[in-house]
Parts: structure tokens; C-alpha cells; sequence
């Protein structure tokens, strides 16, 4: 599960976390506390007084840390900057290496490793996504009374039973897949392969989803100002009329590749950043669209806004002479380096989550399921059968809290192979690679990163110091406790079917 360098002692399958344990290390033998208070789990808080609160959840696409002006980005987007400081701006925002498994880790609560959403296989190369047995986001606010839509990219499963509509959301419009396919029937040989043609599609719940029209390039400048972006308006005031609670999940286009920006758009960026910064300045306006129906339709007060992105910046973006990681080294294809795995995250609901907010604390993609179901009441769905790997964070976002609940990240390679353990402000990292052509590196030794001092990820305390190996303490606990815990609940492996433990 973890390499052949981890190994447990016999003595921890008897135990199953009564006595203390020892974890080999490279032949090198830890003692490991076994006491699982030192690990969080997620507790449900008390829900807010009041009225369910909408959410509205805007997840961009491959949208660098350092991308947005709140956090430092040379282009303008000072209607994200007020959301921003009108709410919780989290720096610590963790997410997992590409697009399917961190939407499946906000959808379900738990790491894509178990779910086997980590990876995705080429067309063509059988089933993925989430089984049907998996409990979304979706399903939870629906069973709470809440109405739900998606509207763009889905991206986790194209078959019957895989889709939108089969796993909690009461209708959708978009792609089952990736933006990528936008560009597949531009090939002269597409025809020649035998798939079928790209399409948007739309759904409703206990109907069978049709298509609608093709996904290509004529469809993909244009998709988040023509369709996107109206459909969600729509929504909205469809729900605040009829005084119903609702979740929409806005599964943003850009910037994901074919980079095509809307023609509306073009040049209107000041910026050096061209394309880039077009792309990033209609981002920004069409957030400030969706801010504006909200606050026409009635229902600011009781609204949440979650504005955040799937990973990091992608090298063909940044080919077009834009993304960043901020201060922090890496981009979508180099985990676990920081600007792989961390991005923006935002989080606005007046009167309720306080504004002005700014904080290090740490916080996943797995956290927005048990989060929501804290903050609207609904912590008695939570499943209870399947591990969840979610906190609640809802007493923070509140305001009642002064910490997430969340210590340390565990970070999972797309070969299903943990790369990274980040406890506090130090990470250590057993795997890494430098890019999509570079190999997956596993160095002789975990090498160690005082993320505080060293955002960037530069040195290596191992090799400055030798006292330092204690860091592994608190690692290999919870490693341990990730271990026995696929022992009681084994893993999903991609492509197969599960129905709950």
C-alpha cells in the first residue's frame, strides 16, 4: 500500500492500536504511540441557528495559488478580492494531484484512494469514477431537503449509474468528462478511432441523461459566459423563489486545456499577462455575476459562497504565458511539491463566517463534506460505514473555533502510492517528481521541509541536521492509523463497484 520500504510488525495486526506499535522504516525500527486521540476525527458541530443556508460551491480549473489578486496575482479580480474580504481567505487549502480525485474528495469526504478515484484511465481503458455505492455531497443536502444542480465538468464517470444524476443532484448540464475532449475532433484521424463524438450533456434525477450538443472548439471559448454562468443564475432564482434550500456545484472551465479565451474578452486584461490574464479578469466577472444574483434574488443574508480550484497550474497554461504557484514550488504534475497540491480557497457567508479573515490553518478537499453537513444541520448523514477522512470544520468557519481541526495532509501519488505526509508546518516527503516526463523519485532517506521558513521547498533539514528524525514520530503514527483502518475498511480499487462496507 505504501511501498516496499513501509512495513508494520506482526504485533500491530494483534493490537489493532491498544498497545504501542513499531513501524520499520528502511530497517529501521520506530515505536509509534498508538493512542488515536493524537489523531483528529471528524466531529460533527452544532449547526448554525436559523435557516438552512444556500451553497453556492465555484470549483475552478487547474488555478494556481498565486493566480488571484487576494493572493497576490497581477491581474485585477477585484470582485474575487471582495469575496475574499468579505469571508476566510484559507492559505493552507490542500487538494490531490489532478482533477477527478480531488472532486471526488470534496464530493464523498474521503480520500481518492479509497474510493479509487486517484487516477484515471486513457479512453477506452474501462470504468472510472465514483462507484455507485459512494455518498455524495449531493445525496447528503438532498436526504437535508435541499434542491441541487451541477452545471460544466463532472469528471467522475461517464456510465449509467456514474453520473450527476445517479449520485445525489437533482438535475445537470455539462461534460461528463474533461475539457480535453473539446479538442479531440480536431484531429484529422479522430474519426478513424472509433470513439464517439464529445457532448454536453444534461440530466435529472431517476431520468437517463441525453446529450445535447458537441463538445468542440467552437463550444469552448464560449462555454462558462453562454451556458455555464447563465444556467447557475437561473438556478438560483429558480430556488429563492420557490424558498427552497439548494446546493449548486459549478464545475468551472477554465483554465483548463484547449486555453481558449471568450473573444468578449480579449485584450480587455491590462495586465502582461495577455491571454492569461483575459481568462483570469472573465473569471473574475463572472463570479461577480453570481454574487450580483444572489444578492438580486433576496437570499445574500442566508447564502455560502465557496470559491476554490481543483490543483495547481498545468504546464500547457503556463505555456500560454500564465499561472502561478505563488511562493510555492511545483504545479499540477510535480507531487507533492506545495504548488502541486496547495491552491486558493474562499468561503463568504454574511453574518455568519466572519469577514476579513486570513489563515494558515489547515484545510483538504475531503473537509467540504462533514464541513457542510456541520454547518447546515445535517451531521446525522454523515456515513458511519465507510471511513471518512473529512473534518468538520464548521465551528471555525463560525468563528467558534480558533482551529480547523486538521493537523496533517496525507498525500497520494496517481499510482495510488502515498508521496507525502504534511504535519503542521513541516512536511516530509518519500516520493516526488519533477514533472509529467520526469520519473517518480524515491530518495534514500524522507526528506524533511519546514514549509514556515522554506515555502519553496529548498532544503532539505535532513541535510543540514541529523537530529531531526523525531519528525517521523507523528508521520508514522499517522500512517498507522491510515493502515489499520484499510485492514477494517479495504480499499476501492478504480473501476470497481461498491455498495458501502
Amino acid at each position: 500500500m505504501l511501498g516496499s520500504d513501509f512495513t508494520q510488525d506482526d504485533s500491530v495486526d494483534a493490537a489493532l492500536g491498544n498497545n504501542d506499535r513499531n513501524i520499520r522504516l528502511a530497517g529501521t525500527t520506530v515505536a509509534v504511540a498508538s493512542d488515536s486521540a493524537s489523531l483528529q476525527t471528524a466531529q460533527a458541530q452544532p449547526a448554525p441557528s436559523g435557516q438552512q443556508p444556500n451553497i453556492v460551491f465555484i470549483l475552478l480549473d487547474n488555478v494556481g495559488w498565486g493566480d488571484l489578486g487576494v493572493y497576490g496575482g497581477m491581474t485585477p479580480t477585484p470582485r474575487i478580492d471582495m469575496l475574499a474580504n468579505e469571508g476566510i481567505r484559507f492559505n493552507n487549502y490542500n487538494v490531490e494531484a489532478q482533477c477527478t480525485p480531488t472532486r471526488s474528495a470534496i464530493m464523498t469526504g474521503r480520500m481518492p484512494i479509497r474510493s479509487g478515484t486517484y487516477t484515471v484511465p486513457f479512453p477506452g481503458g474501462g470504468p472510472y469514477g465514483m462507484a455507485p455505492g459512494e455518498y455524495t455531497i449531493a445525496e447528503l443536502l438532498s436526504d437535508a431537503g435541499y434542491a441541487t444542480a451541477l452545471f460544466c465538468k463532472w469528471h467522475l464517470g461517464e456510465v449509467p449509474g456514474r453520473l450527476p444524476s445517479d449520485q445525489g443532484f437533482d438535475e445537470w448540464w455539462g461534460i461528463k468528462n474533461s475539457w480535453d475532449e473539446a479538442g479531440y475532433a480536431s484531429y484529422p484521424l479522430f474519426k478513424e478511432s472509433g470513439m464517439e463524438t464529445p457532448m454536453i450533456w444534461e440530466g435529472k434525477k431517476g431520468q437517463p441523461s441525453t446529450p445535447v450538443m458537441p463538445l468542440d472548439l467552437k463550444l469552448r471559448p464560449i462555454a462558462d459566459d453562454t451556458y455555464i454562468i447563465p444556467k447557475t443564475i437561473e438556478f438560483i432564482k429558480r430556488q429563492a423563489a420557490a424558498k427552497k434550500p439548494f446546493f449548486v456545484y459549478v464545475g468551472y472551465s477554465e483554465v483548463h486545456p484547449p486555453v481558449m479565451p471568450n473573444p468578449s474578452f480579449v485584450g480587455t486584461s491590462t495586465e502582461r499577462g495577455g491571454v492569461y490574464s483575459d481568462i483570469i479578469g472573465e473569471m473574475d466577472s463572472h463570479v461577480g455575476q453570481v454574487l450580483d444574483a444572489i444578492k438580486g434574488a433576496g437570499i445574500d443574508e442566508n447564502t455560502l459562497v465557496i470559491l476554490s480550484s481543483d490543483n495547481g497550474i498545468g504546464r500547457a497554461v503556463a505555456a500560454r504565458g500564465g499561472g502561478s504557484s505563488g511562493p510555492w514550488r511545483g504545479d499540477f504534475f510535480t507531487p507533492p511539491f506545495e504548488g502541486c497540491m496547495r491552491t486558493l480557497a474562499l468561503a463568504r457567508w454574511p453574518g455568519k463566517v466572519p469577514a476579513g479573515v486570513v489563515t494558515q490553518r489547515i484545510l483538504c478537499a475531503e473537509d467540504w463534506l462533514p464541513t457542510l453537513a456541520g454547518l447546515t444541520g445535517a451531521s446525522n448523514l454523515v456515513p458511519t460505514d465507510r471511513p471518512i477522512d473529512g473534518i468538520d470544520a464548521s465551528s471555525f468557519m463560525l468563528g467558534k473555533s480558533d482551529t480547523t481541526g486538521r493537523d496533517y495532509y496525507m498525500f497520494f501519488g496517481p499510482d495510488g502510492q502515498l508521496m507525502s505526509v504534511k504535519w503542521k508546518i513541516y512536511k516530509t516527503i518519500l516520493r516526488y517528481s519533477e514533472g509529467i516526463d520526469r520519473p517518480l523519485v524515491q530518495p534514500q532517506f524522507p526528506m524533511f521541509y519546514d514549509l514556515s521558513s522554506d515555502p519553496h521547498e529548498d532544503r532539505n533539514l535532513f541535510e543540514t541536521r541529523l537530529d531531526n528524525g523525531w519528525i517521523m514520530a507523528p508521520v508514522l503514527r499517522i500512517i498507522a492509523q491510515y493502515e489499520m483502518s484499510v485492514k477494517k475498511y479495504p480499499n476501492v480499487n478504480p473501476g470497481e463497484e461498491f455498495q458501502g462496507a
